[in-house]
């Protein structure tokens, strides 16, 4: 049993979701592990991860509507020291999630066709985001 593990860091340009596949993609070809389990952790709070569809933008922006009116920007939160979008983002991520675990079979990430991973950030000013990456087999 083998395993690898690395720290990605992504430039986001601010509210909305950036994909991140062909970056975990390159990485994991680099371990040489061809069965096996990646685990992805976003190191944020504000942030999250996603595997979501790759092909129709209109399924991101769909997306990020619907997660504007779950947890809108307001005065109602106690949480705002980062201003009017922080406690929303910190909603958001909750609502999303911050891990993946993906399989891994013949190298490659057990994706199905139109699925991409995606660091969804929910803060509207564009961040520095770090996501972990760990792969364990053989």
């Amino acid at each position: 049993m083998r395993q690898a593990a690395t720290i990605l860091t992504f430039d986001t340009p601010g509210r909305g979701f950036t994909e991140i596949t062909r970056d975990v993609v390159d990485w994991l070809g680099g371990t040489g592990i061809a069965e096996g389990l990646l685990s992805l952790l976003c190191r944020h709070t504000s942030a999250s991860l996603l595997i979501q569809e790759n092909a129709a933008r209109a399924v991101r922006h769909d997306l990020g509507e619907w997660l504007e009116r779950l947890a809108p920007e307001g005065d109602g939160y106690a949480h705002d020291d980062e201003g009017p979008d922080d406690m929303p983002a910190h909603l958001r991520a909750t609502l999303t999630g911050v891990t993946l675990s993906i399989p891994v079979m013949r190298g490659r990430m057990a994706l199905g066709t139109w699925q991409g991973i995606y660091l969804a950030e929910h803060r509207r000013v564009p961040h520095r985001r770090e996501v972990a990456l760990q792969v364990i087999g053989e």
